[in-house]
């Protein structure tokens, strides 16, 4: 009579999940906030799988964390496996809900940029839904449940336009300004993400300008603030068109300087020809 033996007890996966995060993005903490659990958390998932394996994956020193040589070796494997286990249940989520696009938007590009050719996609394809999260930093679109991303970056895939920054103003502020050096004596607005954005321009312009003013944590109240009349906006191109377009807002100066990113809608997968994505992601593009 033939004896099976035990079966091995399987890994948790939540705790392999918690492991691969950590090794990856080196820290426990920067781990918990992509997961979205607590620090004590992963450190209790990995705790309790090196318990069952009877080996340490990370060295615990003053600094933090570091991988051994048996986390080292099976790192690449794990992110691997579990980029395959998003992209997959990435798929699962668009077989099971085909009209539906998520499209991830750094906050001020869903604002001023999506949400008013948001009327006219709908119009050409009433038959999608489309639902946009609005986060400070692009997600990892190999895990995450998002279709498309909408950010600033410097990767060159998926570039709608390059990020071009100058001085905007109402109308009756810019009478005011004859010179850069005018700016001195005004109110210039900051948004908290581009806290560069002034020295980078006034460098260009080879001005001695000191901006003085609030800085702002939303730039959609910054520009409404600006339109307003409350002082000067470093414009991002893309984020004020349509007010540069209505005359709310002008530029007071010619001068325009190009950063080294640009608005970027990417995806990680690859999208079956007329499926919901594929047809907003095409229509974005060709309505930048």
């Amino acid at each position: 009579m033939a004896v099976a033996p035990p079966r091995p007890k399987d890994l948790p996966l939540t705790a392999l999940r918690a492991f691969e995060a950590a090794a990856r993005l080196g820290g426990f903490a920067a781990a918990s906030q992509e997961l979205g659990v607590t620090p004590g958390a992963i450190t209790a998932h990995v705790k309790s799988l090196e318990a069952s394996l009877g080996a340490k994956l990370f060295e615990r020193t003053a600094r933090g964390v570091q991988l051994t040589a048996v986390g080292d070796a099976v790192l690449p494997g794990f992110t691997a496996a579990f980029d395959g286990l998003g992209l997959a249940v990435q798929t699962l989520r668009n077989e099971a809900a085909p009209s539906t696009v998520h499209i991830a938007a750094l906050p001020s590009l869903a604002q001023l940029w999506l949400s008013p050719r948001l009327p006219a996609l709908r119009a050409v394809a009433p038959d999608i839904s489309i639902s946009i999260t609005a986060m400070e930093t692009p997600p990892n679109l190999k895990r995450a449940p998002y279709d498309l991303s909408l950010f600033y970056g410097d990767d060159p895939r998926g570039a709608l336009a390059r990020d071009v920054i100058f001085p905007v103003c109402a109308p009756a502020m810019a009478a005011k300004l004859k010179s850069p050096e005018d700016l001195s004596h005004v109110l210039c607005l900051s948004d908290s993400t581009w806290t560069d954005d002034w020295t980078i321009w006034s460098r260009a312009a080879q001005a001695d300008v000191k901006p003085r003013g609030p800085v702002f944590s939303l730039y959609t109240l910054a520009v409404e603030e600006t339109v307003n009349g409350a002082g000067v906006l470093m414009g991002h191109e893309a984020l004020v068109a349509s007010h540069l377009a209505s005359g709310e807002l002008v530029a007071p100066f010619d001068l325009k300087v190009q950063l080294g990113t640009s608005l970027r809608l990417w995806s990680q997968r690859h999208f079956k020809s007329g499926s919901a994505a594929s047809r907003v992601m095409q229509w974005l593009q060709e309505n930048n």
